[in-house]
């Protein structure tokens, strides 16, 4: 089976034409296959212009957008609709007071309708950008880099997470801060809404805890994982939590019970 594929890379100022089926994908410039576990995949174009190392990218929720972020302290956004031309991106440049800083672009996530996007540096602040590309809000309060952003559910406030140990829930129309958490005792490392009052944070303390606004301590904590705690996922339905950890497993959580309804210890690596 033929796979088009999409990458934003560092370096370079071109990027081939993205193919708009296996036909056209076959003559591109970089026409041949590669296998890749068995799967064909047939003209990857690469999206050229970052200067340093990309570490995270997220598609825009309405349209053909996909954001980028790198170690050369930019965003950028790559408008991917038929006829627009590729080679060109939007560039977010994360500038601070103090150049000494580092600004490398950690996290990134588009707003519900897909009109605003926000991203987290190392610089310790976080910004909200317009999809065209302009800078909306400046978000100060952490004390060190942010890992995790995360718009709510009706996209009126912003989640954050840092390695300060605290997560801040924003006021996005303002950029005032609604409450600041700091129940962890070591860096948060990702946040996740349950719904728009609620929420979950890890951290390297190898804790999980559920938070809600308005709240002084957290409504629930998971603990159980032996190393740090990476990433975490509500399910679709926000009853179950999905978490993984450096000690190479990932688990299920629920609301009702204290300790994890599934372990899974099958990779044999960091998660």
């Amino acid at each position: 089976e033929a796979v088009n594929g999409i990458a934003a890379a560092a370096g370079g100022d071109g990027a081939m034409p993205m193919d708009e089926d296996a036909a056209a994908a076959a003559t591109a410039g970089t026409a041949g296959t590669a296998a890749a576990n068995g799967v064909d995949i047939i003209g990857v174009e690469v999206l050229a212009g970052h200067q340093n190392e990309v570490f995270i990218c997220a598609w825009s929720p309405t349209q053909l957008q996909l954001a980028s972020g790198s170690g050369d302290a930019t965003a950028r956004i790559w408008d991917l609709s038929p006829g627009a031309n590729h080679d060109q991106a939007l560039v977010l440049r994360h500038q601070a007071e103090d150049e000494e800083k580092p600004k490398d672009v950690t996290t990134l996530d588009w707003n519900p309708d897909g009109s605003l996007l926000a991203s987290g540096s190392y610089d310790g602040m976080a910004r909200i950008w317009t999809n065209a590309g302009d800078l909306k809000l400046k978000l100060e309060r952490h004390q060190g880099p942010i890992f995790s952003l995360k718009w709510s559910k009706k996209g009126d406030m912003l989640l954050s997470g840092s390695v300060d140990k605290t997560a801040i829930v924003w006021d996005a129309s303002t950029g005032e801060v609604k409450q600041q958490f700091d129940f962890h005792g070591a860096p948060t490392l990702d946040v996740d809404w349950r719904n728009n009052s609620t929420f979950a944070t890890c951290s390297t303390d190898k804790c999980i805890h559920v938070c809600r606004l308005g709240e002084k301590q957290p409504i629930k904590t998971f603990t159980g994982h032996t190393d740090e705690v990476n990433a975490i996922r509500w399910d679709p339905q926000a009853r179950l939590l999905a978490s993984c950890s450096d000690d190479t497993t990932a688990r299920v959580w629920s609301m009702t019970r204290d300790k994890a309804l599934y372990t899974f210890a099958q990779h044999s690596k960091e998660i």
